[in-house]
């Protein structure tokens, strides 16, 4: 008898890779969308019943404006992952390993530094002093509340303790889950912690590569030689 042949062991299935964290700007979006409906209702109109060279100027026009108003509303975003970070500006598109990054500065605009001094912007994450403003508003009035519910807990339980012999350890303002900050200001909280986790990681070195986004230059290039040339030629 012929003993039986070895099994080789099941292949096992391949560890679910990580997924990036996205961030985009909702309002740029939504604008983005409304400027298009507007640019395809107008150029249509302008297509369609347009005499002479409107027509063709009207498509030079949506050939130009399209791409722009693309680049820079629907198209800027940050994907952040475990080794790298990806920044998808209107024009390019920035690699950044997180062991490159020196640092991320939050001002007038949220911005990336690289160890060799190299500044990007980040486009998807905009700052708004107004949502800034709303924040310590919106933290001075919970402070404000936190305060004036310690003392009346505190003077609650001063009078329990009192009574009954057990002090004041019976008041207890409530707990604070941390200081209100805008929208954008948390995400570039959650990026430096991220960067800060992660920028020693063996995986997380390598080059940073900068690429040109074609697809959006070379059309509204071609509009802006179409527009030129129809007035040229009147």
């Amino acid at each position: 008898m012929t003993s039986p042949e070895p099994q080789s062991p099941a292949p096992q299935p391949p560890e679910p890779e990580s997924k990036d964290r996205v961030y985009r700007s909702v309002p740029a979006i939504a604008g983005g969308v409304l400027l298009l409906a507007i640019a395809a209702w107008l150029g249509i109109d302008a297509v369609t019943a347009g005499g002479g060279r409107t027509p063709w100027m009207a498509l030079a026009v949506l050939i130009l404006v399209v791409p722009l108003v693309v680049a820079f509303t629907l198209r800027p975003a940050v994907y952040a992952g475990e080794d790298r970070l990806r920044i998808r500006n209107p024009f390019r598109v920035i690699v950044l390993p997180w062991g490159r990054i020196a640092s991320l500065k939050s001002a007038y605009s949220n911005e990336v530094l690289t160890e060799s001094g190299a500044k990007y912007q980040l486009w998807a994450v905009p700052v708004s002093l107004r949502a800034r403003k709303k924040a310590a508003r919106r933290e001075m009035r919970a402070t404000a509340q936190a305060r004036r519910g310690m003392g009346h807990d505190e003077g609650r339980g001063s009078a329990l303790g009192m009574r009954a012999g057990l002090g004041g350890g019976l008041g207890a303002g409530p707990v604070s889950d941390g200081p209100v900050r805008a929208e954008t200001d948390r995400i570039m909280d959650d990026l430096r912690e991220l960067h800060e986790a992660r920028h020693r990681a063996e995986t997380a070195q390598g080059e940073v590569t900068v690429r040109w986004a074609y697809e959006v230059v070379g059309p509204a290039v071609v509009g802006a030689l179409l527009v030129l040339i129809l007035l040229v030629v009147g």
